[in-house]
C-alpha cells in the first residue's frame, strides 16, 4: 500500500503574525482542505509539532486538537527541533503504512514572538550540550560557523559562494507571497553586511518567525477519493548525531543528513541525479552548501562550485530552494519542514508559478533539527 499527500497549507511567514496559536493553525489546516474533498471529521488522528520551549501553551497538541474540531480522535506531539514538523510526517507515514489510521493531518506551527529575542537566544543555546558547551557560546550562529571555517579550510570554499546562496534565495523570494522577505539582496551587499558570527554574515542567516503549515496524509485508497492529484512518498530516511559537537567526526558536512539520505534514496530506488526539484535546510548559506554534497548533488568539496556555475537556479542540474528557502521565507522552527513539503507538493502538481520547473517528477525534502543533530530526507513522486 502506497501513501499519499493528499493537502497542504501554509500562513504566510512574519516576524510577528499578531494571533494566537490556535488560529495560526487553525488557518494552515484550512489552506490544506482547501480544493480537496475531505471534511475534517474524516481526519483519523493528528499530529502536532512545533519545538515547546518557544511555546507558552503547555502540551499545545490538545488545544490545537479542539480548535480545529478533530477531538476525540487521537492527537500526538512531535519535536525534533527545527526538523519537528518532517518527524510529524514520517511519523504519520507509519501510522497509515501500518493501518493504524487511514488519513491523517500534521500540522507544525512557532509563534517566536511569544518571547523576546534575547530568550530565543536564550533558548537556541540550550540546543547544544547545557554543560559543556552552551557555557561557552555555543548559539546556532557559531555552530554553523564552526562548520563554515572547517569547509573553507578543507575545500576553499569562499565568503563570495557563501554569499552566492542567498543572492539565488532573494532572486525566488520575489514570486513567494508567503516570504517574510521579498527583496533581491545583491552579492555587494551580502559581502559588506555585519558580522554575526565569522564567516557568517548578516545575510548568511535566516531570522526566526511565526508560522505554521498543514500536511494532510492518506492510505491509497483514501487518497483516491480525495483529490485527483496526490503525490506520492517514495522514500523517507531518518538519522541522528551526537548533541555533542565536540564527538563529531565531520565538521564538513552533516553526518545524520548523509544517511538519511541514502535511506530515503534506496526506499525510493533512485539515484540524486534522478530528483528534479530539492527543498534543503538553509537555515545558513554554509548549510545549503553542505546540503548540496551530502545529498549527492555534487561531490564533496564541489558544493561552492555548484551555486558559483548557477547549477541550483531553475533551468540548472538540480534547482534548490526556488521558493526563497529558510533564508528569505523565514523559520518558524515547528513550521519549516511541512512548508518545505509544501514547496514540493506544490512543484510535483504543477502549481508553483512563475517558480515552476518543468516536468518536474520526483522532489525532494531535506529538513535538519539543530546543528545537525536530527535529519530527515523525504523523497516524493508525482
Amino acid at each position: 500500500m502506497s501513501v499519499a499527500i493528499v493537502g497542504v497549507g501554509q500562513t504566510p511567514f512574519r516576524r510577528s503574525c499578531g494571533i494566537n496559536i490556535r488560529e495560526l493553525c487553525f488557518k494552515a489546516f484550512r489552506d490544506a482542505l482547501e480544493d480537496i474533498n475531505l471534511a475534517p471529521k474524516e481526519i483519523d488522528a493528528s499530529i502536532i509539532c512545533s519545538a515547546p520551549e518557544y511555546d507558552k501553551q503547555r502540551s499545545p497538541a490538545g488545544l490545537i486538537s479542539e480548535y480545529l474540531g478533530l477531538t476525540p480522535k487521537p492527537t500526538f506531539y512531535a519535536e525534533s527541533i527545527c526538523s519537528s514538523s518532517s518527524t510529524g510526517v514520517k511519523v504519520g507515514y507509519g501510522f497509515i503504512k501500518s493501518k493504524l489510521h487511514d488519513i491523517v493531518a500534521i500540522i507544525g506551527f512557532q509563534k517566536m514572538s511569544e518571547i523576546s529575542s534575547a530568550e530565543v537566544q536564550e533558548r537556541m543555546g540550550r540546543g547544544a550540550d547545557i554543560q559543556w558547551e552552551s557555557p561557552f557560546g555555543a548559539m546556532m550562529p557559531a555552530g554553523y560557523a564552526m562548520f563554515a571555517h572547517a569547509h573553507m579550510q578543507e575545500y576553499g570554499t569562499t565568503e563570495e559562494q557563501l554569499a552566492k546562496v542567498k543572492v539565488k534565495s532573494s532572486k525566488y523570494s520575489f514570486s513567494n507571497p508567503l516570504a517574510m522577505y521579498r527583496r533581491v539582496i545583491t552579492l555587494e551587499e551580502c559581502l559588506k553586511a555585519r558580522v554575526i558570527a565569522s564567516p557568517l554574515k548578516m545575510f548568511d542567516c535566516c531570522a526566526n518567525a511565526d508560522g505554521a503549515s498543514c500536511v494532510i496524509m492518506a492510505s491509497e485508497e483514501k487518497a483516491k477519493k480525495i483529490t485527483d492529484t496526490p503525490v506520492w512518498v517514495a522514500g523517507i530516511g531518518a538519522a541522528s548525531d551526537t548533541l555533542s559537537t565536540t564527538a563529531r567526526t565531520n565538521l564538513n558536512g552533516l553526518t545524520c543528513a548523509i544517511d538519511a539520505g541514502t535511506q530515503a534514496y534506496k526506499m525510493a530506488h533512485i539515484e540524486p541525479e534522478d530528483v528534479d526539484v530539492a527543498e534543503v535546510h538553509d537555515c545558513f548559506t554554509i548549510a545549503e552548501i553542505m546540503a548540496y554534497e551530502n545529498l549527492g548533488f555534487c561531490k564533496p568539496g564541489e558544493g561552492g562550485k555548484l551555486i558559483e556555475e548557477s547549477q541550483t537556479y531553475i533551468g540548472g542540474k538540480i534547482p534548490v530552494n526556488v521558493d526563497g528557502g529558510l533564508l528569505s521565507k523565514g523559520h518558524p522552527i515547528g513550521a519549516t519542514g511541512g512548508s518545505q513539503i509544501r514547496t514540493i507538493v506544490f512543484q510535483l502538481q504543477g502549481r508553483a508559478g512563475k517558480t515552476q520547473v518543468d516536468g518536474a517528477e520526483v522532489g525532494l525534502v531535506h529538513n535538519i533539527g539543530g546543528i545537525g543533530l536530527y535529519g530527515n530526507v523525504t523523497i516524493l513522486r508525482r
